[in-house]
């Protein structure tokens, strides 16, 4: 057989075997990790859409491309200029697994876990299903972190360095701007951003910012009632924020145990930080157990620095519904049945003030808590709590 020695002379070749192949009937061509092929230096894509623009098209040919670099795929073929321009008919952006889906996947592999188990899971792994291949039947959560996460030829020990240069050019400015938003649970806005980092304030931090969203890495929320320059940047993708806090500063340390983990100063700010994360995800799990998924409503967080007359306040969540009122929504993550305390409930009615003070707003508030397991009845609670949600309502 003839040895091609481009792009262009092996999408000729391929229409030669297809013609041969298979005459007159419908073809599917699939190319999977599109952008492992096309190289700067590759001339695919101008090869690709000769193919497809000469040939494909006019002979009854499916083509379906396939990337893991979604920022990759948006700039260069959604948005190309060149012979891709306008070709693509049917987008498919596949997210990571929500909750009930990635039980529904353990299950499908004999693994049988509670709610909170998988959500373990998740915390430290998130929703991809490659990562999820790797938990084991038979084992707890806290095995299967250990395994994969900390065993020297677990999959998720080096992942991290891997994926970011697979998925970006210059990945080290990506990952700067990752690793300073694993340091602030509420986020952080872009002038914070350029406050911490080595960028300044034009269009490559844009560039970059955008396609850590494209690819899944970070959320962006509207600080409610703030300019859009107040928006805040969050990191929410599960395997980043847990190997900057526990796999990469532990790498040269042998014997790691998991459970121990819990011991470390960083474990209570991690596992609330990931569960609040867990929570924005499901935000349709949380209007549903509301009651008010048929009310318009829009979800932000809140957050205000102190002033001389009124103390700094954040709230994790907000449910603006166009029926005059909202939920002011506390999360909170715990092993056991959450004990609201008399400090909970004088920081949430402070919050409250602070909020009610800067907005100007009249609508009524619910006081709504997001738990694990639920709160312990107590006069806090009765006093307080209008509604709760808890992590089984998720999986729903």
């Amino acid at each position: 057989p003839v040895q091609p020695t481009n792009w262009l002379d092996a999408f000729h070749l391929l229409t030669q075997v297809i013609v041969q192949k298979s005459p007159g009937k419908r073809k599917i061509i699939f190319f999977d990790e599109l952008p492992w092929m096309a190289t700067k230096r590759s001339k695919f894509l101008m090869a690709f859409g000769w193919f497809w623009n000469s040939w494909a098209e006019k002979n009854n040919v499916v083509v379906v491309i396939c990337g893991s670099a979604t920022s990759w795929m948006i700039e260069k073929v959604f948005n190309d200029k060149g012979g891709l321009h306008n070709r693509v008919t049917r987008r498919i952006f596949l997210e990571p697994f929500t909750l009930a889906e990635t039980r529904e996947f353990l299950y499908r592999k004999s693994i049988r876990l509670d709610h909170y188990q998988i959500a373990q899971l998740y915390m430290a792994m998130g929703g991809v299903p490659m990562y999820l291949e790797q938990v084991k039947a038979g084992k707890s959560a806290t095995e299967n972190i250990k395994e994969i996460c900390f065993n020297k030829q677990g999959y998720l020990w080096s992942e991290y360095p891997r994926l970011f240069s697979s998925l970006f050019d210059n990945h080290e400015k990506h990952e700067e701007i990752i690793e300073v938003l694993a340091t602030k649970k509420m986020g952080m806005t872009r002038n914070e951003i350029i406050a911490s980092t080595s960028f300044k304030n034009g269009g490559m931090l844009s560039k970059i910012l955008q396609q850590l969203e494209q690819s899944g890495f970070i959320d962006v929320y509207a600080n409610y009632k703030k300019r859009k320059r107040d928006q805040v940047y969050r990191l929410t993708d599960p395997y980043s924020l847990f190997y900057l806090n526990f796999i990469k500063p532990l790498l040269n340390t042998s014997n790691i145990e998991f459970s121990s983990l819990s011991d470390l100063p960083r474990w209570r700010s991690w596992s609330g930080y990931a569960f609040e994360n867990i929570c924005l995800k499901h935000i349709d799990k949380i209007r549903t157990t509301l009651g008010i998924s048929g009310i318009y409503s829009v979800a932000s967080t809140f957050y205000t620095k102190s002033t001389t007359e009124l103390p700094g306040a954040q709230i994790d969540l907000i449910i603006d519904r166009s029926d005059q009122t909202m939920h002011l929504c506390e999360i909170k993550f715990s092993t056991d049945a959450y004990s609201v305390r008399k400090q909970d409930a004088e920081a949430m009615r402070n919050r409250k003030t602070v909020f009610r003070t800067h907005t100007g707003t009249k609508k009524h508030f619910f006081t709504t808590f997001i738990t694990t397991f639920g709160l312990q009845k107590n006069a806090q609670q009765l006093s307080l709590v209008d509604q709760e949600v808890i992590l089984d309502d998720l999986f729903d």
